[in-house]
């Protein structure tokens, strides 16, 4: 069963890559329902944030949607974007506008629907989730927790 607030039916399943670098290293959304951690770190190079990249897959993208929604104060969506090329990716975005501002710039990408293919349907707020830095023991811990999911 999904959890209701960060979508994922497994609890330990991020950071994808590089796990243990990335708790050390990285802010945290923690969900205060399943304890799941999802990066949720700004990157300065870039001038965005995790959420903001192309995801490989719709799965992948459910896993950072939650950090999406908790910095935009809404539900946003997960869209399937297409290269001239045809490879597909999935991004998240506020909102259906975002998506129009995204492809005006991108004129080789598409997004067929122009609609989400994942939104909650609607935001809610948990005032015990947390973002932050965890402590090396919490990682300690997450990470043996991951490793025994993992198995």
């Amino acid at each position: 069963m999904n959890c209701p607030e960060c979508y994922s039916s497994q609890s330990r399943i991020t950071p994808l890559l590089h796990p243990e670098d990335c708790l050390i290293n990285h802010t945290q959304y923690i969900c205060s329902t399943c304890g799941r951690c999802i990066c949720i770190e700004h990157d300065d190079k870039r001038g965005l944030q995790r959420w903001n990249f192309p995801f490989k897959s719709l799965e992948i993208a459910k896993l950072y949607l939650r950090t999406a929604d908790v910095t935009m104060k809404q539900a946003c969506g997960i869209y399937e974007i297409i290269s001239k090329n045809g490879r597909k990716s999935y991004k998240i975005y506020a909102n259906d506008m975002d998506l129009e501002i995204y492809l005006s710039k991108n004129k080789d990408k598409s997004c067929v629907s122009k609609a989400p293919v994942y939104r909650s349907d609607v935001f809610h707020e948990y005032p015990d989730s947390q973002i932050r830095k965890l402590t090396a023991e919490e990682v300690k811990q997450y990470m043996n927790e991951k490793n025994t999911s993992d198995s």
